[in-house]
């Protein structure tokens, strides 16, 4: 045991002793390896994040089950929901009922009605010149600022307003905020699965980029070894000793990675959109998991680079590499892709949220995706040993992929792997969003809705002409509903929806043909039991029939007729999302003719001028200053669009960290095999050669791999994408642009990495690279 320690303890002084070359090599790999280290580092502390901002939300959460008496400390508070330039917008109403009331979380004082208080992010945007239409949404007295400690994120637009509105039967009453246990209702299978790729993709290529980095300079190192040898080691010395080298690389890049990580977070969550920020403090590793990083990272290097040695042969005079005498084998490389898909069969029999399919889906996809990086040398191989012909520039690129394509390939394996990955997950996003647009509402006459109308608020009328006053607004129509009783019948289970509005509103509510004034039609979703024809209703609310026989003789009477026209629900709709449900009558205003009801509830359509940009954000403004709570929403708009939104924004902060990481090690690998080479490279300008083919021989060498390793991530890719698909049963369906956005977009960060590190071609290329101790 004495003596490995001592091995690898001269590995370590090997590694840092070497002279300016040793400490070049300890850099590149520190360096490399921190960039995993620090993605791995992130993707640990992303728990962390979730729960710090769950703990904040849950602080300032309403319990609305609470039965309390108006008094000391209670107040009424109702939710506000809001939107400008489709980001989310979220607020309160408070009516203190005493002094002492509670304060929510972040809020020092009383508001008294008309005071608001905003979060600094909602501050900046009201003060910005973008922020025109959102001015004068909830009043112009803004008294203070809203405190971390009430904040999900500093990103976070939110706000608490002070009114003198809110009754019991509007609003919620309460002693305090916070103490609301959220209900454990499972996870979507479908947002399941989002997860569970995005996870692997994201992650995956980390731990390829991490085992290319710690081989860095080995060739360098290999002779290294033979003198070793030369002065009396052995087999089993050498490679301990190799092991001490890489770990000291390894333990270094988790302090390089540490620091990284550091930087990042004091910036990371403020530049995420508004719906993912964090505060600095909230990016922190579990420290299991930190615990497993420092643990894993120096194993897998140290595991990486014996299985390294296992292709070379070092002797005292000398290395033989063992792996140019015989091609590359191809039927054992398939198996992982075979056992991935074997793996993914979930997606195929039907998807879940048990933990055993969980795990299968992760190995599949680890299996499929590691199945790229293992093909990928065989496919290079293969193709360059029939590349022949063509300029100095490409002869030189070409033989030096035949001779060693293993170093270029490790490079751009992990590139592969992410495209791959991304291809997926974008599919599988694009084909949840298609299967969202093919039911969409008819936009034809009304572009806008307002829902949360309190009927008791304002009459129709009110709402009609203040909204119509709203700049970018040409029109605005109402949808009355009131909930009808069979006469004689007492059972919830008999009520059914009666809405009432001009023949433009009922389009909205349901698929129907010819309409004139006096028609009314039932809306039948499937499954659900049609009315009898002239059925004999109560029009208002059940609950007065509990009461005097006089309020019960107050509700008006209205017969359904047998004329009524069965129709089908609308493909999409405001009122109506998501389809299905009971049945639902629609009238026009003169089937109700004499008929007095109050309402249950009102929704306004609203008609939008295209040429005016911001006419939603008016009209939303028009509308709170009427009700507060009241929400405007497009009329296209279906909660599966919202869902996907925040979906495709991690997605795009998961992309964009990692061709960031992309073009990181892409630069370090250039750096480090142009410095490995630079005798070589000396001795062709040398003999003649000129930097400029030198260059092009080395983007050429780049350039061979890249197409070849984005071509099979395309292929595998898109085979993932179908099957993922088929899992959400959405409609098979190839984003190209997506494709070759994210293929060229790869491919621009590959070149430009290289291009960058061009520059060191011609320092290492003068007279002075002959020089050999």
């Amino acid at each position: 045991m004495r003596r490995r320690l001592t091995d690898l303890a001269l590995g370590v002084r090997l590694s840092v002793g070497g002279g300016r070359s040793g400490w070049a090599r300890l850099a590149l790999i520190a360096v490399g390896v921190g960039l995993g280290v620090t993605m791995l580092l992130v993707a640990a502390s992303i728990p962390s994040v979730l729960d710090a901002r769950g703990e904040r939300a849950a602080a300032r959460s309403v319990e609305s089950a609470q039965e309390l008496t108006p008094g000391s400390p209670t107040l009424l508070t109702a939710e506000v929901r809001s939107v400008f330039h489709d980001e989310a917008i979220n607020g309160r109403l408070l009516q203190p009922e005493a002094d002492d009331a509670r304060l929510p979380p972040g809020v020092s004082r009383q508001l008294a009605p008309g005071d608001v208080v905003v979060s600094p992010a909602l501050e900046r945007l009201l003060a910005s010149d973008d922020g025109a239409a959102l001015r004068g949404r909830w009043g112009d007295r803004t008294v203070g600022t809203i405190g971390p400690e009430g904040l999900a994120g500093p990103g976070e637009l939110t706000f608490y307003l002070g009114t003198d509105r809110l009754t019991a039967e509007t609003a919620n009453r309460i002693q305090s905020f916070g103490g609301v246990e959220m209900p454990d209702d499972g996870v979507d299978p479908v947002l399941m699965l989002l997860a569970l790729v995005g996870m692997v993709v994201l992650l995956l290529p980390v731990a390829i980029f991490v085992s290319t980095a710690v081989r860095f300079g080995s060739e360098h190192r290999d002779r290294r070894l033979a003198a070793v040898r030369l002065v009396g080691a052995d087999v089993g010395a050498t490679r301990r000793i190799a092991a001490g080298e890489t770990l000291a690389g390894a333990v270094l890049g988790l302090l390089v990675g540490t620091l990284l990580f550091l930087a990042i977070g004091q910036v990371a969550g403020y530049v995420v959109p508004a719906g993912l920020t964090f505060f600095p403090a909230d990016l922190r590793p579990v420290p299991v998991l930190a615990a497993l990083i420092v643990l894993l990272v120096p194993v897998t290097t140290v595991l990486v680079t014996l299985s390294a040695l296992r292709q070379v042969l070092v002797e005292p005079l000398g290395v033989v590499r063992l792996s140019g005498r015989r091609r590359r084998r191809f039927w054992w490389r398939l198996i992982f892709p075979a056992a991935g898909l074997a793996l993914l069969h979930p997606l195929v029999t039907g998807l879940d949220d048990a933990p055993e399919t969980q795990i299968m889906i992760v190995a599949g996809l680890v299996f499929l995706l590691t199945g790229v990086a293992l093909v990928l040398p065989w496919l290079v191989e293969a193709t360059v040993h029939r590349l022949r012909g063509g300029t100095v520039a490409w002869d030189l690129a070409v033989r030096r992929l035949q001779l060693d394509s293993g170093t270029a390939v490790r490079a751009v394996s992990g590139i592969a792997v992410s495209v791959a990955g991304l291809i997926a997950l974008q599919g599988l996003v694009g084909a949840i969003g298609a299967l969202n647009a093919e039911a969409q509402a008819d936009t034809r006459t009304f572009q806008a809705a307002v829902l949360d109308i309190d009927p008791g608020a304002d009459t129709s009328e009110a709402w009609v002409r203040e909204l119509a006053g709203a700049r970018g607004v040409t029109g605005v129509d109402t949808l009355t509903s009131v909930w009808a009783t069979p006469d004689g019948s007492s059972a919830a289970d008999d009520e059914i929806l009666v809405g009432t509005g001009t023949c433009e509103v009922l389009a909205q509510e349901a698929q129907i043909g010819t309409c004139a004034d006096g028609d009314v039609f039932v809306v039948l979703p499937d499954g659900a039991t049609a009315p009898a024809a002239n059925t004999s209703y109560l029009l208002g609310d059940p609950g007065a029939q509990a009461g005097t026989a006089g309020d019960a003789d107050a509700l008006a009477t209205w017969t359904l007729p047998a004329s009524a026209e069965t129709v089908a629900p609308p493909e999409g709709g405001v009122t109506a999302m998501n389809g299905g449900g009971p049945a639902q009558i629609l009238t026009t205003p003169g089937a109700l003719a004499g008929a007095s009801f109050a309402p249950v509830s009102v929704t306004t359509y609203v008609a939008l001028d295209p040429a005016q940009p911001d006419a939603l954000d008016h009209l939303r403004t028009a509308a709170a200053q009427v009700d507060p709570v009241a929400y405007a929403s497009p009329i296209e708009q279906r909660g599966i669009t919202a869902a996907l939104g925040g979906i495709r924004q991690v997605l795009l902060v998961g992309t964009v960290a990692l061709l960031a990481m992309v073009g990181a090690s892409m630069l370090v690998n250039v750096i480090e095999q142009l410095r490995e080479r630079r005798r070589l490279l000396a001795v062709l300008v040398a003999f003649g050669t000129r930097r400029r083919t030198l260059s092009a021989s080395v983007l050429y060498q780049v350039a061979i791999p890249v197409v070849l390793g984005l071509a099979l991530a395309v292929v595998t890719g898109s085979v993932l994408a179908v099957a993922l698909q088929t899992a959400v049963e959405a409609p098979v369906r190839f984003d190209w642009a997506g494709v070759g956005a994210t293929s060229g977009v790869a491919a621009l960060v590959v070149l430009l990495t290289t291009a960058a590190g061009l520059p060191l071609l011609w320092r290492v290329t003068r007279p002075e690279g002959l020089r050999s101790e």
